[in-house]
């Protein structure tokens, strides 16, 4: 094929020129002498105006003809119109059919059950919102590499099968590796520690997999994960960085996806608001909050669901809570050094409701407490000799966290399910399609 098509996001600059598009049959009605195509491809939609005696009788026949996801192309002529949301609509006079399928659309105007539109995920995407979603999270994506990028970070890919846990053995996916026994990663960290040692700044993106059978709006067994380290960046930097990357994440989903978020239907003046600085409590004042509002969570608990709910919707940006107690924490957090039943870290939690999109630390770079750790959670010493390396040959302060892009594109989607945020949800219930 050598024809020159032109995508229905650039026809405004085709007003008034004849032009060829390819794309589907989004909906098709009639009335009498005219049909109105609603043509999609991928970029956006466009009208397609196509009058009885301006084209073929057997073309005009033919085109009644369609079922809703026809592939076709489409020539005509572009027409200014400013009722029209692209502000265009298209004069057809010539569509040629791909394929025409045989059976009824699946996905028909009626409303589906949350289960039947999982089970055809595969065609949901095709639908209005979904395709605003993933336009959100390909923005979240990219305005977040660029960040990082712009300041300084090289990207360092990380194994997804790891010898070792990152974050517990509670939470592994356990796998055949040959011989031996292997997992599925759950971070990327401790490989993003040895990169900071020889780059300063990196990052890793990609996949990551728990195996909690949790059933909470915001978990997933597969989700992805942009996690930077950062060589002599302490506590306190590291909190300076996420923020400042959450801020540009959601100004970049402001300035390029405002047409999604209104398909979504998303009150942008919450967004609008995410400005620093941002709010901060210790544990020790959140659980004071906390008990004061109502929660029985016990002090020395990790922040439920629930918890973070209540705390969020008491504040109009996001919120750090820093230095929880050690024993609820991962090994690898540095000791707090007037405490020691505390860690430096902190999780990052989203407004509204929608809680921990962050978790970060400064890391232990003590070789000795870190082994003390390791030993203190039952954890395999030799699955460790790699990382513990880097305590031992030019240790250094050193600072990172994970951001977690489903919970961010649902927080700023206003999505009131995770598993809309991905294209293709794993949960302990589905692994399909």
């Amino acid at each position: 094929m050598t024809t020159q098509w032109i995508a229905i996001r650039d026809l405004p600059a085709h007003t008034g020129e004849k032009i060829t598009l390819c794309g589907w049959l989004y909906n098709l009605r009639s009335s009498g002498k005219i049909h109105f195509l609603q043509l999609r491809d991928g970029t956006g939609t466009v009208q397609g105006v196509m009058v009885k005696n301006e084209v073929p009788e057997d073309l005009f026949n033919e085109t009644k003809s369609l079922r809703l996801e026809a592939s076709v192309e489409v020539t005509g002529v572009v027409r200014s119109d400013e009722r029209a949301p692209s502000g265009v609509e298209l004069s057809v006079s010539c569509l040629r059919v791909f394929q025409n399928p045989e059976d009824e659309y699946p996905l028909g105007k009626k409303d589906h059950g949350i289960d039947f539109l999982l089970d055809h995920r595969h065609l949901w995407l095709r639908s209005s919102r979904q395709q605003a979603v993933m336009r959100l999270r390909d923005r979240v994506i990219r305005s977040a590499r660029e960040y990082l990028q712009n300041n300084g970070f090289i990207l360092v890919d990380s194994p997804i099968i790891s010898g070792s846990a990152g974050e517990g053995a509670s939470g592994l996916f356990e796998i055949d590796y040959f011989d031996s026994k292997a997992y599925l990663a759950q971070t990327g960290q401790l490989y993003a520690e040895a990169a900071a040692a020889a780059f300063g700044k990196v990052y890793c993106f990609g996949p990551t997999f728990r195996a909690e059978k949790s059933k909470t709006r915001r978990h997933l067994t597969e989700f992805w994960m942009l996690e930077p380290e950062v060589a002599f960046y302490d506590h306190e930097d590291n909190m300076d960085l996420q923020e400042g990357l959450v801020c540009h994440i959601v100004a970049e989903a402001l300035n390029h996806c405002r047409p999604e978020l209104a398909v979504l239907e998303r009150d942008i003046s919450k967004l609008e608001n995410i400005k620093p600085p941002f709010h901060h409590l210790q544990y020790d004042e959140a659980m004071e909050m906390l008990h004061d509002l109502g929660s029985n969570t016990p002090y020395g608990d990790d922040l439920g669901n629930e918890d973070e709910t209540i705390l969020t919707q008491q504040f109009d940006r996001p919120l750090f809570i820093e230095c929880y107690p050690k024993a609820i924490k991962a090994f690898y957090m540095k000791e707090h050094p007037t405490n020691p039943n505390l860690v430096l870290c902190d999780d990052l939690l989203a407004p509204e409701g929608y809680g921990e999109i962050i978790g970060g630390s400064q890391r232990e770079d003590d070789y000795d407490r870190l082994v003390a750790r390791i030993r203190e959670e039952g954890l395999p010493e030799e699955a460790y000799d790699w990382y513990l390396d880097l305590r031992k040959y030019g240790t250094f302060v050193h600072s990172g966290f994970g951001m977690g892009i489903e919970r961010v594109v649902a927080w700023i989607g206003g999505l009131q399910h995770i598993r809309e945020a991905i294209p293709w949800p794993r949960t302990i219930y589905r692994i399909k399609p």
